[in-house]
């Protein structure tokens, strides 16, 4: 039953974006309990691992912990909210921001400077944001509890994953989760790409089947061999049990590269064609640049 309303509330969704000049951005779906435990962590053990296209011997000396999933709106809900109270994070008219120290500044060429001061962390109700704000509390568009966080900075992403203790992966920590250290596979399941394994642009999801090749994000672990009415997923985590490490939405990288500004991003998203879903696959922006195709998770060491 559950899963007919969900079909009737996508369908109901497409004749509004059907009936606008432009695409509306849907303000609820239909909850979908994907049995995968958001708040769950992996060990990744020390030891090496073939890492990029062409592949290299790397070698991390160092167990770390890493999100079984992405970080979900409902958590990032919470931890605004919690912040605001706290006085770790400010609202400046409809933008959120926070003290960031800045970072050393080469001078090369096309660099652009990362000062100390308040850098943003979110547009409050940006257009593309599964959050809704109230004046005093956040709180996650209904059904999109699970789905993952997106419109957020690298800022934004980083002040998260440090209030849990933790921070964003570096892109060796986050390839080694995605690759495992028993092959050179090009995706995290292996190296070929069924339409039902990963969320990216034309793999007619159940989002896109209503909404169009663009579709949606998927719920966190969505691909975990699960059926959702008639549409069979297939169990797409990595050799660790990770899942979302392909598709959905990309992913921000903690590196901090000589003369770059740019932070990176890994995983490819729900706009990507395939081969953007490739883990040695790289793209990167400004660190206060927010897409509802960006997103992220954190990793925990005892360093």
């Amino acid at each position: 039953m559950r899963h007919r309303s969900f079909f009737m509330v996508l369908l109901v969704t497409a004749l509004l974006l059907s009936s606008c000049t432009s695409q509306a951005i849907p303000q609820s779906t239909e909850p979908l309990d994907t049995g995968i435990d958001s708040a769950a962590w992996v060990i990744i053990p020390a030891g090496e691992f073939s890492s990029g296209q062409h592949p290299k011997l790397t070698v991390v000396d160092y167990d770390y912990q890493i999100m079984l999933t992405l970080v979900t709106n409902q958590q990032f809900a919470d931890y605004l909210n919690q912040a605001l109270a706290a006085g770790t994070i400010k609202q400046v008219g409809q933008q959120i921001v926070a003290y960031y120290a800045g970072e050393p500044f080469q001078g090369m060429k096309h660099e652009e400077e990362i000062k100390a001061g308040d850098w943003l962390h979110l547009n409050i109700n940006a257009e593309g944001s599964r959050l809704q704000f109230d004046g005093s509390n956040f709180t996650s568009l209904p059904g999109y509890e699970n789905h993952p966080m997106t419109m957020v900075t690298w800022f934004g992403a980083r002040a998260y994953c440090e209030a849990i203790g933790g921070r964003l992966p570096t892109e060796i920590e986050w390839e080694k989760a995605a690759r495992g250290d028993q092959d050179d596979r090009a995706y995290p399941w292996g190296n070929i790409l069924e339409r039902n394994q990963a969320n990216y642009y034309s793999s007619q999801d159940i989002f896109e089947k209503i909404l169009g090749k663009g579709g949606d994000t998927t719920p966190v672990g969505f691909y975990n061999g699960q059926k959702y009415g008639d549409y069979q997923t297939l169990d797409s985590a990595s050799p660790y049990g990770l899942y979302d490490m392909a598709g959905n939405v990309w992913q921000w990288m903690n590196d901090d590269y000589e003369g770059v500004h740019y932070k990176f991003l890994r995983g490819g998203s729900k706009i990507d064609y395939g081969y953007n879903l490739r883990i040695w696959t790289r793209n990167n922006v400004k660190p206060d640049y927010t897409s509802p195709n960006i997103g992220f998770r954190c990793v925990k060491t005892s360093e």
